[in-house]
């Protein structure tokens, strides 16, 4: 288990990770990471990229349909003549 220490960072925080940390889980400076936030826990993992939206949505099996809504009148210019 490794240690480390929240500090300020301009006006936000940030924390450093140790080289062994970064080597454990396969992540190398400038990779894109999705963070997770639970009450007492934060969660970093690789992102997740994806050559096509095929790819994006392969397993994706829902059944949506769009639909139409009224938004009410027309109060300004988007009506187009």
């Amino acid at each position: 288990m490794m240690y480390g220490r929240i500090q300020r960072w301009g006006n936000s925080q940030g924390i450093r990770l140790p080289k062994g940390v970064l080597n454990a889980a396969n992540l190398r400076e400038n990779d894109e990471v999705e963070i997770f936030a639970d009450p007492g826990e934060i969660k970093i993992r690789k992102g997740r990229r994806y050559e096509s939206l095929d790819a994006l949505f392969a397993g994706y099996a829902g059944d949506y349909s769009p639909v139409e809504f009224d938004a009410g009148a027309d109060v300004g210019l988007e009506v187009l003549d």
